[in-house]
């Protein structure tokens, strides 16, 4: 920690989670119990949601212990959102599907879900210039340099040479998430009837990037999309608000260019509270 800059670093939900907080702002002991609020939160979270912990209400539910009538609110929101995602993505993203074993799993949506509902600590804190990365998905407040406006410069590596980056983007009070191959190989699955996704197919993506307003939805989004393969730039860029770019098995870059900049510097703060009061979408 210095004077305009705290970072703290933790391991959980099956990643790595850093959150640098920039400016005047950044040190003393409101911010120490923020980031201590913030990680607990998390924890919380994969108590809850965890699939692989036994006593979950996931598990218990996969197990026929817990009915979802008797889920707590967070877990029949977050299915209800991820019942949404099955539909309006074909079945690209299907939490019931993912897994060969057919167990439940909205991992797909939680982590960032719950990131941006961890981060209200950092805003109740008073804090407006910070990161979240989380695996590559990344939540951003504010500006790097604080007061600057410049927003965030955020790499988008090359899936198949970790030297190189393949797009910088300049994000302000938005989110980036990415789905792809990488170190752990073809580890996500086409869950619709049919082959499994392929990095052999030469017409397949090795990386997608989504970037909008909502960390759990661009997640969400970058899975299916990257499933949907061909057609997934333009069913992202359907979706209000988000957009994205690919790489495919060529190593070629694709990104709209008839679209918004993806760089948009609007500070938008996303609000899943509301969102779970009302719809269990932010955008139909």
């Amino acid at each position: 920690m210095t004077g305009d800059r705290s970072v703290r670093v933790e391991a959980l939900m099956g990643t790595v989670v850093t959150v640098d907080v920039r400016g005047p702002a950044a040190s003393g002991a409101a911010v120490e119990r923020a980031l201590q609020g913030f990680f607990e939160a998390l924890h919380a979270a994969e108590r809850v949601f965890s699939p692989w912990l036994a006593e979950s209400e996931i598990s218990r539910i996969s197990d026929g212990r817990l009915d979802l009538a008797d889920a707590s609110p967070d877990v029949r929101f977050v299915l209800s959102a991820c019942d949404h995602l099955r539909m309006v993505s074909g079945g690209a993203f299907d939490v019931r599907g993912a897994r060969a074993d057919g167990r439940l799993d909205p991992s797909g949506f939680v982590k960032g879900w719950a990131i941006e509902e961890a981060a209200r600590h950092l805003d109740d804190a008073g804090l407006r210039d910070y990161g979240i990365n989380a695996g590559g998905d990344i939540l951003v407040r504010g500006d790097a340099e604080p007061g600057t406006g410049t927003g965030w410069r955020i790499g988008i590596r090359d899936p198949d040479d970790s030297r190189r980056v393949v797009r910088v983007l300049k994000v302000r009070g938005q989110a980036v998430a990415t789905s792809g191959l990488y170190e752990r190989g073809a580890h996500i699955h086409d869950p619709r009837p049919g082959p499994a996704v392929a990095a052999s197919n030469d017409a397949s993506l090795t990386s997608l990037t989504v970037v909008g307003p909502s960390l759990g939805w661009a997640d969400a989004y970058a899975t299916a999309a990257f499933v949907m393969g061909g057609n997934a730039l333009d069913w992202v860029g359907g979706r209000p608000g988000y957009g994205a770019l690919a790489v495919d098995a060529r190593r070629r870059l694709h990104e709209p260019l008839t679209r918004r900049p993806l760089h948009g510097h609007r500070e938008h703060r996303a609000d899943p509270h509301r969102r779970r009061a009302g719809s269990s979408s932010p955008a139909r």
